[in-house]
């Protein structure tokens, strides 16, 4: 006990001064736009609240942090020298990292830092990235633990063997060619231009380190079935752990309510006799314990949740395709959400400020969010399924070729094109896309996965519409939103069109598919003081002032809903926010303006989910 006073209070010390330095020796690089939360970031606790809010566990340490950062060419081994201290986890051409510098294709980027391991005592110690973009090698104490090549998934390197006495040191090595490349990028480019914006480099999601058992919990695969009144729960393990099992208890507000036993890597499953159902009208969520013992003695344990929701693709009373939730047609209605922030870029200041964008939403009238060709992390997810609303997730592009463009683009009713693309870029495309289902298949949000958008670099689409609905079988697919309609092929037919809402024709496919408007609107005003740029911004359609957006708007909510009886299943409206120099959100980039009053927007789309469709 002696020994651990003397270390608390020798950490304290420690912190105290990092504290004091991490203060003193950092500030956001003063951009066009700043955030309310802007200058709430604190250097030494940046987003200090635990990333993987699906399976925590006790015992973890946050490296979010000052760290030291380097940009070399890119055949250099190692830099010579560090150039300065950045910010992690803001990319480096943020506000927020306290550089603000691009990194281009033929350069790399380093960072390095120092920490103090826990106490292992027969564990192993893991360390976490969120999301780097985009190849990443790690060495600690000079030993390379890994390399991965990603930007959107999360991914870790278990780093016991390199573990020395004293400090430690990690240094990290990021290569990134962005939109010269092949591999997913979404809305990312090195030439910022229109519908295309600043492009992240680097590590932008929380770092961490976390010391688990020799054989522990690896990961949860978290499955409702409202029908059967039961959640299924497949647990894997890490180190082939055998001669082990599984217990998976499922609690109501610290009530238990259902618990089973089992082996890992076999389905357990929980009987919910008096279930609560997961709806945006009700966002009621289960805790959920899972613990792994062996010779009946508990040797690791996580916390959890889960909700109890359904989404289906069934006829109506006419026989007409409609999106269910939990056996009834609901109307899903929300907007184009791309996650991009003014000072933060793809990683918003604080959890507070996640949380906004979807609370305002909420608020909005929405019930619906379409994640626009990028992946979050993982507590904006938590903070859906918290509030109350569907997310359809899409893939983000990549390899684009000749199917980007570089104007506004108007009508999109697919494209009679598919990409070729070489048997590499494929590969990276599928690892991504499975390792971005299988994190986030446990998120009862979640109802649609969209793996292509708009023929942005889009191929095998019956391949891949096929192979995700394998991956995820409880959700339903949207093969291409606005890119290349194919017959039967995924459960949803995707039609964009700007300003105004149109809808695909349901009978040439003999309604066998739901029809959808996958993004419209784009109604742009630009505010004063809260722009990207002082001039040449943009929308679909631009307006002088409040009141004529508002007008509009107004008009756009009239015709979508005369569509609903016709057939359409869904809508997304472009966009939440400003981006850039895009000003058709419905509040500003900094989010300090809303464009229509809320309490307006809300009794605008009530009529939008009073039609009755049965």
């Amino acid at each position: 006990m002696r020994k651990r006073i003397i270390y608390l209070l020798a950490w304290y010390a420690v912190a105290s001064l990092n504290i004091a330095n991490a203060q003193t020796s950092w500030k956001p690089v003063k951009g066009t736009l700043t955030t309310p939360w802007t200058n709430k970031v604190n250097p030494y606790k940046a987003l200090p609240e635990y990333p993987r809010p699906q399976m925590v566990r006790e015992g973890w340490q946050n490296l979010n942090g000052l760290w030291n950062y380097a940009i070399s060419p890119i055949l250099e081994d190692k830099p010579s020298e560090w150039q300065g201290k950045i910010l992690v986890p803001f990319a480096i051409e943020s506000d927020l990292s306290g550089v603000k510098k691009a990194v281009g294709p033929e350069e790399i980027l380093w960072y390095q830092r120092t920490f103090t391991a826990p106490d292992l005592a027969n564990k192993r110690l893991l360390l976490h990235f969120g999301a780097v973009d985009w190849k990443t090698t790690v060495w600690i104490n000079g030993k390379k633990v890994g390399t991965h090549q990603g930007g959107y998934d999360a991914f870790s390197f278990d780093i016991t063997s390199a573990i020395q006495k004293g400090q430690q040191q990690i240094l990290v090595k990021v290569w990134d060619p962005t939109d010269k490349g092949f591999q997913p990028i979404g809305k990312q480019t090195l030439n910022p231009r229109g519908i295309w914006y600043t492009s992240t480099t680097g590590i932008w999601q929380t770092v961490w380190l976390e010391a688990v058992p020799q054989n522990a919990i690896e990961h949860l695969k978290i499955t409702p079935d409202i029908d059967a009144k039961t959640a299924s729960v497949i647990v894997s393990a890490t180190n082939g752990a055998t001669g082990y099992s599984v217990r998976a208890t499922a609690f109501d507000h610290g009530k238990k309510v259902s618990e089973t036993k089992g082996a890992l890597n076999e389905p357990l499953t929980l009987q919910l006799n008096n279930m609560k159902l997961w709806s945006p009208d009700d966002p009621f969520l289960y805790d959920l314990t899972v613990s792994l013992y062996r010779n009946g003695q508990k040797v690791d344990e996580v916390k959890s949740y889960f909700g109890m929701r359904k989404i289906s693709l069934e006829k109506d009373e006419k026989g007409v395709p409609r999106l269910f939730l939990n056996n009834k047609a609901l109307f899903q209605f929300g907007p184009l959400d791309q996650g991009f922030w003014p000072d933060g870029i793809y990683t918003a200041p604080t959890d507070d400020a996640l949380k906004f964008d979807i609370q305002s939403t909420k608020n909005w009238g929405f019930n619906m969010i379409r994640k626009h060709v990028k992946v979050e992390p993982q507590r904006w997810y938590y903070w859906c399924d918290k509030i109350g609303m569907l997310v359809w997730q899409d893939m983000p592009s990549g390899d684009l070729g000749g199917n980007s463009w570089d104007s506004r683009p108007g009508q999109m009713t697919g494209r009679k094109m598919e990409k070729d693309r070489t048997a590499e870029s494929e590969a990276i495309y599928k690892t991504e896309w499975n390792a971005i289902i299988k994190a986030l298949h446990p998120f009862p949000c979640i109802v649609v996965w969209v793996p292509f958008n708009e023929a942005w670099g889009q191929f095998k689409t019956k391949e891949i519409t096929e192979w995700t609905k394998k991956l995820d079988p409880s959700r339903l697919v949207n093969a291409a939103s606005g890119g290349n309609f194919l017959e039967n092929v995924g459960d949803i037919l995707d039609l964009h069109n700007y300003p105004d809402p149109q809808m695909p024709t349901p009978y040439l496919f003999g309604k066998k598919q739901v029809v959808v408007l996958g993004e419209f609107g784009g109604l742009g005003l630009p505010l004063e003081e809260h722009t990207w740029q002082d001039k040449n911004n943009w929308g679909y359609q631009t307006f002088k002032n409040q009141q004529e957006l508002e007008t509009r708007y107004a008009r756009l909510m009239n015709d979508l809903s005369a569509l609903i009886p016709l057939g359409l299943s869904a809508a997304v409206y472009t966009q939440t926010t400003d981006v850039e120099i895009e000003t058709n959100g419905l509040m500003t980039y900094d989010r300090k303006v809303f464009k229509i009053d809320p309490k307006r927007l809300k009794e605008l789309h009530q009529k939008l989910y009073q039609h009755s469709v049965k």
